[in-house]
């Protein structure tokens, strides 16, 4: 029988992580939330919270230890949890702190840090883009006369493709270094690998991969930040080659970076030069830009559910059951939209299984048990968007959601 006394703190700098929060209350889990005063009043499901707290935007990583800490001085908390992926490093330093199981500074570090994830992945046998960091200027010398160009000057730590730059010859690094000035070592360089770029969603249990499921993203994640426009992603055929073998790697990653429970969600691109899969990044988290629903939706594997039983099982020292899954297809097509709340009810397909409900975005989820009608709808609809609904602007220096 669970017990009244078994705590989650689970943290996060956006608003997310609902299902994760019930799915703790029904299994008999209190949950407390810490997240950001902005936020004080968004729709968290407060009926099953124990308690919400807020802080300031901007504390240092030794301002939320000082919190949390003063937190736990009322009540026991068994796990702490971040929910968004900018929580995972000062998370991680608060387990290791107050001595609560998870994944610690080193372990986080393979999912966070864009370095350590290619470093290891390397050394595991994977696929690379070639890649160096930023920290000595003959080895980025000698990288540059090695590798061709273009390449790509990436953010250690950033989610999806934010502040990543494009550099075409050795003058613009050494000017990107300028502006970067101290902070250029927390940057890596790796060379530009045209080609298709796939995501893989996964759960992990003790450092297995029992549940994945494979999309292909239309345009890919960093041209749309970089240069606007409409993102889509579908699920990948089943019966596939693609299928197959991302499914198996994917499932060796896992072990290899050391994680043993929880969810990930990892990319890969399919180099147009050569036809094969090179390991671009991974992050234990629910993926974002709606993610999460369209893989619900394809497999019936609502990943924030899972994730939060994967949790209550280890400390309950109980066995994780994944859950039954269905092989349908669907795909996503999502937009900055010009209007604050735009009118999707003219599209109006029987596949439609969602629409988006966020400010200034236009977006549906299709469904349908053949992937080419998916392909189909998703090209027909990002055209549609495209020329409707689709605002553009600069990229933020940070997520929006």
């Amino acid at each position: 029988m669970p017990q009244s006394s078994q705590r989650f703190l689970c943290v996060t700098s956006y608003e997310k992580g609902h299902d994760f929060l019930r799915q703790l209350a029904e299994l008999g889990v209190q949950p407390t939330l810490l997240t950001m005063d902005k936020f004080a009043n968004s729709p968290w499901p407060r009926d099953i919270l124990e308690e919400l707290v807020t802080m300031p935007a901007g504390l240092s990583n030794e301002q939320i230890i000082n919190t949390v800490t003063w937190m736990a001085r009322g009540r026991k908390f068994d796990r702490l949890i971040a929910l968004d992926e900018f929580d995972m490093e000062v998370i991680s330093q608060l387990r290791e702190h107050m001595r609560i199981p998870g994944m610690g500074t080193t372990a986080i570090a393979f999912y966070r840090d864009k370095l350590a994830m290619r470093t290891a992945a390397r050394d595991a046998g994977f696929l690379v883009p070639e890649f160096v960091r930023v920290l000595n200027y003959d080895e980025l010398r000698e990288y540059m006369s090695r590798v061709p160009a273009p390449w790509l000057l990436k953010p250690r730590s950033e989610a999806s493709a934010l502040g990543i730059r494009k550099i075409q010859q050795p003058e613009d690094l050494w000017r990107a270094l300028d502006e970067l000035g101290d902070r250029q070592s927390y940057f890596l360089m790796e060379q530009f690998v045209p080609g298709d770029i796939f995501h893989v969603d996964s759960v992990i249990s003790e450092g297995k991969v029992v549940f994945s499921s494979v999309h292909q993203y239309g345009r890919p994640p960093m041209q749309v930040m970089h240069e606007g426009g409409v993102f889509t992603t579908r699920t990948v055929n089943r019966l596939s080659r693609d299928w197959q073998d991302l499914t198996a790697l994917n499932a060796r990653l896992a072990p290899a970076l050391g994680m043993q429970r929880g969810v990930t969600h990892g990319e890969y691109i399919k180099a147009h030069a050569d036809g094969r899969f090179y390991f671009l990044e991974i992050a234990a988290r629910v993926g974002g830009a709606f993610i999460a629903d369209l893989v619900e939706h394809s497999t019936g594997v609502n990943l924030w559910r899972e994730w939060a039983k994967l949790e209550v099982a280890n400390l309950r020292a109980e066995t994780y059951i994944p859950p039954p899954t269905r092989e349908e297809y669907a795909g996503s097509v999502l937009c900055l939209a010009k209007e604050d709340n735009p009118d999707t009810s003219a599209f109006d397909a029987p596949e439609i299984v969602y629409r988006m409900k966020k400010h200034h975005h236009a977006g549906l989820i299709v469904r349908s048990g053949n992937p080419d009608r998916v392909q189909q709808l998703l090209e027909e609809y990002s055209h549609a968007f495209m020329n409707q609904f689709l605002a553009s602007m600069p990229p933020p220096a940070r997520p929006t959601a």
